[in-house]
């Protein structure tokens, strides 16, 4: 049988390719980088001239080295909801719930869209780059390449990719794993090793609102206020203002404060950033973390009071400024000492919080908590830097019917009438209610649970009453020893002024009995 022309045509055309494929490893590891760069340059320019097709390029590498480029991962997580549908293989991670997988597109996988009736592929690459140093692993890039017709360019350009980000950064919010962050010191590292200044772990608070010991409208007060400034941001920038809020916690320890930031963290699906003042170097340092915070998070300082003395410095310059002869005698290790105290000042806090930096981020609320709101500098609680002050105080009935609906599942007891006296009768954290409510054993019934907590009760208005007859009988000691003192200084002004007296009249009759002596004389 003879061979065709077209036959023959096929078996060329098979015999160069195989020889093309057999030559090009060879080619690769023989020929210099520069040499094989330069080819693969004009050899995509002339291919360029026949393709009627346009790539555009998602590579994970960004600025800053140990992060992954923000527009890689937005497409990475919407192709996550259209890869399952059909790519033939698929990277499985963990999404919001440790029980959900999230499928997303494998290696060297394409897959397939359509918008406004246009087709679209995308396909996932990975490139390997060698080191230029012999020690040092090859450098391993990933990307996504989007291809499609060159017809199409304004529509992919000004819609298409528009609507792949919004959907992309849509789809994160709903299948991330909130996270919990705290700054982490890294002074200590070598210079060349240039890592994030927040390290995490993943958040899984169950705190929520219906389970807080609070006054019903006070909640509902405070719940109101996160979910009208969750949806304000288009009123945020017609006002002007960067897209924040400040909330200032504040009551006696055992109230519930760190527990409201949880809940807070849990109703408006925020990340949560737990900055330690004290372990940041500087105003500096200070504005980089603020920085690495995104959007949709919560940035906390707990114990504000406690954590750098922020309350005091503007008193001391005042106090420096208006006496400077004690200034001059400062020893200079005390000015050190000083100096290496104060890393972070008020007006860097107060700048970060509410000045130029502190729109370097949109959706974020900043809580503070304390003790002692008393303490802080008010320039640093006013309104427009802490916004909303929430007190959190001890706990009332309304609160412990809360406490009491969550741990012992009742709402109503023959017993609720003696606690309702007592709590009105005495100081008690809702802690210590909780912690009594709470079973033990399997033992501990509802009426056990109760009689323990009007036991505390008890017990708390019995000390109370005992702390308030000893500051009674200190006062009235220190009012004793008060008017003891008085009369004691009276006494000794009475016997002053008796011997002033006594010695005025013993110099007159003095100059008397002269004056007679001298006039005997005289005669």
């Amino acid at each position: 049988m003879l061979a065709t022309p077209m036959t023959l045509l096929w078996a060329s055309l098979t015999s160069s390719v195989t020889s093309i494929l057999l030559l090009w490893p060879i080619f690769e590891r023989s020929c210099p980088d520069g040499l094989r760069r330069y080819f693969d340059k004009y050899t995509s320019i002339i291919t360029g001239y026949f393709n009627p097709y346009i790539d555009i390029s998602f590579s994970d590498v960004s600025e800053v080295w140990f992060k992954r480029s923000d527009a890689y991962l937005t497409v990475e997580t919407y192709l996550s909801n259209k890869a399952p549908k059909s790519a033939k293989r698929l990277k499985a991670e963990l999404g919001k719930e440790s029980s959900k997988v999230v499928l997303s597109l494998d290696v060297n996988q394409r897959v397939v869209d359509e918008f406004r009736g246009v087709k679209i592929w995308w396909t996932s690459n990975k490139d390997v780059n060698r080191s230029r140093f012999s020690n040092s692993p090859d450098e391993t890039t990933m990307s996504y390449m989007l291809t499609f017709h060159k017809r199409y360019r304004d529509l992919m350009v000004d819609s298409y990719l528009e609507h792949v980000m919004k959907e992309g950064k849509e789809i994160g919010v709903r299948n991330r794993q909130r996270k919990l962050y705290t700054n982490c010191p890294n002074d200590k590292l070598p210079w060349y090793m240039n890592r994030s200044l927040w390290s995490s772990i993943f958040f899984e608070h169950p705190a929520n609102f219906e389970r807080i010991g609070l006054d019903p409208e006070t909640k509902q007060d405070i719940v109101d206020d996160l979910l009208t400034f969750s949806k304000s941001k288009n009123y945020y920038e017609k006002i002007g203002k960067p897209w924040k809020r400040g909330y200032l916690l504040y009551g006696p320890p055992g109230t519930g404060k760190s527990t409201m930031i949880a809940a807070i963290a849990n109703l408006l699906e925020y990340d949560v950033y737990d900055l330690e003042l004290t372990a940041v170097k500087d105003n500096t340092e200070l504005r980089k973390l603020m920085i690495e915070t995104t959007a949709k998070s919560i940035i906390v300082i707990e114990d504000i009071d406690c954590s750098l003395d922020l309350t005091g410095q503007r008193k001391k310059k005042t106090k420096k400024s208006s006496d400077d002869d004690d200034e001059n005698e400062i020893p200079k290790k005390g000015a050190k000492e000083e100096e290496k105290s104060n890393k972070v000042t008020l007006s860097g806090l107060l700048n970060v919080i509410d000045g130029l930096w502190s729109a370097c981020g949109g959706e974020r609320l900043i809580i503070f908590t304390t003790n002692f709101v008393e303490k802080l500098d008010p320039a640093l609680i006013r309104k427009g830097r802490m916004d909303k002050h929430i007190e959190l105080s001890y706990c009332s009935f309304e609160a412990f019917k809360v406490l009491a609906k969550n741990y012992l599942d009742l709402e109503k007891h023959p017993m609720f009438d003696t606690i309702q006296r007592l709590i009105g009768e005495t100081k008690i954290i809702p802690a210590d209610v909780a912690e009594n409510l709470m079973p033990k054993s399997s033992k501990d019934d509802a009426d056990k649970c109760l009689s323990k907590l009007i036991k505390a009760l008890e017990q708390a208005k019995e000390e109370a009453a005992k702390k308030k007859d000893e500051e009674k009988l200190k006062e009235e000691e220190a009012a004793k020893k008060k008017d003891a003192g008085e009369l004691k200084g009276l006494n000794v002004k009475e016997e002053a002024q008796k011997k002033e007296n006594d010695e005025v009249k013993v110099k007159e009759e003095d100059q008397a009995a002269k004056g007679k002596d001298e006039d005997v004389k005289v005669e």
